[in-house]
């Protein structure tokens, strides 16, 4: 089994709800980003969701762009990212997914991707705008490698659609909560439950729940009908709002 599936197994075991906090790869440097994952870990996420800095992040909102922007603003790359994840796995077991569009990956190569992504320790990839019809030399390049490929689904994405991808999907199911972009909200939207019981009738892996998911009590709401809850914003906004500190790494652990 993969260190995903594992992580899932634990947790039905246990009858815990997992936790998958997302950050920007660089932001606001790599250095912190590495001391972030492996605070992450120590604080009990289960799984890690890494960003992969982009010039044109249309499905995220403002938060998590101005992440982007200030990592591309430090130079930071695919191969810096991938750098990243490797000296972060002498340190921690949890499993890494990249968070990505597809032209930086494209840019960089899939079979290349494939493998640097099994020498340095990443498990799956999120690959946010690569549609269903165009996965299939993606799915046999990181499945020769032992890389999960997960696969968004949205409230709007129709049940044979829906089946198709989970078919093709590996890992868990990223359920979108809400159409629209990522960003912090005061509720979850009814569709989110919806949504997972339509994929739960279409697969049986795993179904994880993001976009708005930004609070404890959002969490445990989520908890009660998939597997998984995904907070990005609220993070990568108390990252924003400690990047002038010297001791980001601590005042983040403090406040959490």
């Amino acid at each position: 089994m993969s260190r995903i599936r594992d992580t899932f197994a634990e947790l039905k075991h246990t009858a815990r709800g997992g936790f998958i906090p997302f950050i920007t790869a660089g932001d606001p440097d790599l250095v912190t980003t590495e001391l972030l994952l492996i605070e992450l870990a120590a604080a009990g996420a289960d799984i890690i969701e890494l960003g992969v800095p982009f010039s044109d992040p249309v499905a995220d909102g403002e938060v998590i762009q101005r992440a982007s922007e200030r990592a591309l603003r430090k130079g930071v790359t695919l191969s810096d990212v991938l750098r990243c994840v490797s000296n972060v796995k002498q340190h921690i077991e949890v499993p890494i997914v990249l968070f990505s569009y597809l032209n930086p990956l494209l840019k960089f190569g899939k079979d290349q991707l494939a493998e640097e992504a099994k020498r340095t320790g990443v498990d799956a990839v999120l690959i946010t705008d690569l549609i269903p019809e165009e996965g299939g030399p993606w799915i046999t390049a990181f499945h020769d490698h032992g890389i999960e490929l997960i696969f968004l689904v949205a409230p709007t994405t129709s049940n044979d659609r829906l089946a198709r991808i989970a078919q093709l999907a590996s890992g868990f199911i990223y359920a979108v909560s809400r159409s629209g972009v990522t960003g912090e909200r005061n509720e979850i939207p009814r569709d989110a439950e919806s949504l997972v019981k339509r994929a739960r009738a279409a697969s049986d892996l795993p179904i994880a729940v993001g976009f708005g998911i930004s609070t404890a009590e959002q969490v445990r709401q989520v908890w009660r009908f998939a597997d998984a809850a995904v907070t990005g914003s609220a993070i990568v906004r108390q990252i924003e709002s400690l990047a002038d500190s010297p001791d980001l790494v601590a005042r983040y652990e403090a406040k959490n």
